[in-house]
């Protein structure tokens, strides 16, 4: 299975192309923003090193977040778009599953998310809770990864095993054997944006 997996949920555009989960081609490129315009040319890019095409993918993997709102709605929409034209499936993969994929369970993976919070997901040797947004301070688990993970007396904190993306690719080939839904953004927080203050228009009745 030849898969193309991608991720802007975060400061960055990182993608994986992967044969059978083996890696072919990866690459991850910092940005604070400008990932609309960068990620098709980048998608291009990683295959045309890899002297493949469009046609020749199977499955889509995409990062759905949690994290930017505005990145992962592009990743998303991509990934759907895709999926549409090629004819095949995209699979949504979230961030805090593709951080604890290939460490060792219990994990608690805690992602920072900024205000002294952090995304937190819990993931056990058959399962995990459900990811939710919390105080830093609250953080538990003897064993952590993840941006928000901090040393700290009986904790152990481990790297992430795998780049984002190709963990995103490796997990989207496994669900990829089983029917899933469309992919969609995972938002713990509410929205930044701010309504206007501005007073609506008046309507005059002609």
């Amino acid at each position: 299975m030849l898969v193309l997996a991608f991720d802007t949920s975060a400061a960055h555009c990182a993608a994986a192309l992967l044969r059978d989960g083996a890696v072919i081609a990866a690459r991850r490129e910092e940005m604070a923003k400008g990932q609309a315009e960068r990620l098709m040319p980048l998608l291009e890019e990683l295959l045309a090193e890899a002297g493949l095409g469009w046609r020749d993918l199977d499955a889509i993997g995409v990062g759905i977040g949690p994290g930017n709102f505005t990145g992962v709605r592009i990743s998303v929409a991509a990934a759907r778009g895709l999926a549409l034209a090629l004819r095949i499936p995209a699979i949504g993969v979230s961030t805090l599953e593709a951080l604890a994929e290939g460490t060792p369970r219990p994990l608690t993976v805690a992602e920072d998310a900024r205000r002294g919070e952090a995304y937190v997901q819990h993931f056990t040797e058959t399962g995990a809770d459900a990811p939710q947004l919390m105080p830093v301070d609250q953080i538990t688990g003897a064993r952590r990864t993840g941006s928000a993970a901090q040393p700290a007396p009986g904790v152990e904190v481990l790297p992430p095993a795998l780049p984002l993306a190709v963990a995103i690719g490796r997990i989207a080939a496994t669900k990829a054997r089983t029917p899933q839904p469309r992919p969609a953004p995972l938002y713990l927080r509410g929205a930044d944006a701010a309504p206007p203050s501005d007073p609506p228009p008046v309507l005059i009745d002609g």
